[in-house]
This record gives structure tokens, C-alpha cells and sequence, in this order.
């Protein structure tokens, strides 16, 4: 059991659970919208989710002149260059696999990437948007294959849902700010917390909680009820913070969150 843990605090370190929850999200999506994703296209996803937030991970640690308050980030120091060769691997496979998918769905993939590419360029001055940026560009790109191919007319999307799960992001990267509060300070990263502070944050936080579970609830589906699950985990979270800032075990559920969509495919 300890090594099935270590094992999985790697695969956080790594945010290979945030790629595997991205193609959970996605696949969560595709069954709503009642189109089929190509194989091709999840891997490209996943690949596309974890180069994104390795890149942006890398970028934080050389921008830290010490030894990081943050486990990530000191894992980003300590293995920068293995991190950045995998990184440019990665980013090598990817270009030829997004080569076999769907032309629609490469089409706006490419409108994405060209957003990413904006964000990495003005990510220091986005202060406490960063939050926001990130929440609407992972929840596009966890839709984007579905939507590209769906037949379904866009007034008939699944729009109280999508609100609801880009809710759930965004609750989940303010969460991530408020515990990281002090270390942020400390290492001089710019966050929503470190802007609006720890009380404003946890304000916004009880709003976004309120608000999803309003949207959820009205949703009168299993796939608003999945959504209920995964708020009720980052919920627990919230209200048992000291328990969960140790070790960063927040981070570890925090991200297991978006695995959960995967449970709407047992309906």
C-alpha cells in the first residue's frame, strides 16, 4: 500500500493524473454530446494537458532562485533538465500523432494552442486571472473533441453542464492558491491568493461551491450528480483544510477530482 502511494504522489509530482483526468473529462463530454473520440485524439488530449502544465511548471521553477516552499516546484528544480528533454520528446510525439486526427478537431486544437501560446508569453501579468485563464482553457480543450464533431446544434449543448464542470476547475485551481498562500509569498509566484489574499480567496470559493451546486442540482442529470461528486471531494477538502495541508495531500485528491467524469460512463 505505501508503494502503491509513493507510486501515485510520483505520478502527481509528474501532473500525469491531471492528463489522465483530462481524457477522463473529455471522454465524460463525448458521451453527453454522443459522439465517439478517437484514440488518436485522447492521446493527443493527455499529451497536449501534460505538456502544458509540465511547461508551465518548468517556467515557475527557473523562475525561483532558491529551494522551492512547494514540493512541485522543488521537484521541477531537482530534475529540470530530465523534465525539459522528456518535455521536447513529448511535444516531437504529439506533433506527429495530431497528425491522424480529425481535421475539425485539429483545426481548433490549433486555436488553442495558439491561446497557450499567448498565455506562456503574458502569464506574469495575468495576476489573479491566471486562475480563470486556466479553468476556461482546460475545460475548451476537455470539450474540444467532442464538440468539434458533435451533430448536435449548439443551443442544445449540454450549457448548464459545461458551466458547472468549468465551476469545478476554477474551484479547484483557487483552492490550490489558498493553501499555497504562504509558500507562493515566499517564492514569489504570482496567484490569486497572493493578490486578493487568503480571505477573498476563501470568500470566492464559498460563491463558486454555492453557485455549481445550484447548476448541478437544476441539471436533473446523473452527469449534474457526477459533478455533485467531485464538488462534495474538494468540499471536504475546503472544510478539513489543516488535515489536508500536510504533505500536500490536497493536491493529490484535488487532482483525482477530475478522474471521477470517468463514473459517468458506468450510467
Amino acid at each position: 500500500m505505501q508503494y502503491l502511494k509513493l507510486l501515485y504522489r510520483l505520478f502527481n509530482l509528474l501532473s500525469i493524473d491531471v492528463a489522465l483526468g483530462s481524457v477522463c473529462s473529455a471522454l465524460f463530454f463525448a458521451k453527453i454530446l454522443q459522439v465517439h473520440i478517437l484514440s488518436y485524439g485522447l492521446i493527443a488530449l493527455g499529451l497536449s494537458v501534460w505538456i502544458i502544465y509540465t511547461a508551465d511548471h518548468l517556467l515557475d521553477a527557473l523562475k525561483i532562485k532558491l529551494p522551492a516552499a512547494t514540493a512541485r516546484h522543488r521537484f521541477h528544480q531537482l530534475h529540470f533538465k530530465s523534465l525539459l528533454f522528456t518535455l521536447v520528446i513529448a511535444m516531437i510525439i504529439n506533433g506527429v500523432i495530431i497528425l491522424f486526427i480529425r481535421h475539425r478537431v485539429l483545426v481548433a486544437g490549433l486555436y488553442i494552442a495558439a491561446i497557450v501560446g499567448i498565455y506562456f508569453l503574458i502569464n506574469r501579468y495575468l495576476k489573479f486571472m491566471k486562475e480563470v485563464f486556466i479553468a476556461i482553457v482546460y475545460t475548451i480543450g476537455v470539450l474540444l473533441p467532442s464538440v468539434s464533431v458533435t451533430q448536435q446544434p449548439v443551443h442544445e449543448w449540454p450549457w448548464v453542464i459545461i458551466a458547472s464542470f468549468l465551476g469545478t476547475a476554477l474551484i479547484n485551481l483557487i483552492l490550490f492558491s489558498w493553501f499555497d498562500h504562504e509558500r507562493d509569498l515566499r517564492d514569489g509566484n504570482i496567484s490569486f491568493a497572493t493578490v486578493l489574499g487568503e480571505r477573498t480567496s476563501r470568500t470566492v470559493i464559498v460563491l463558486l461551491f454555492l453557485v455549481v451546486t445550484f447548476l448541478s442540482v437544476i441539471s436533473l442529470s446523473p452527469a449534474g450528480f457526477v459533478i455533485l461528486l467531485m464538488n462534495a471531494l474538494l468540499l471536504i477538502i475546503f472544510i478539513f483544510h489543516q488535515h489536508f495541508s500536510i504533505h500536500d495531500r490536497f493536491r493529490i485528491l484535488g487532482d483525482f477530482v477530475f478522474i471521477l467524469p470517468v463514473v459517468y460512463l458506468l450510467f
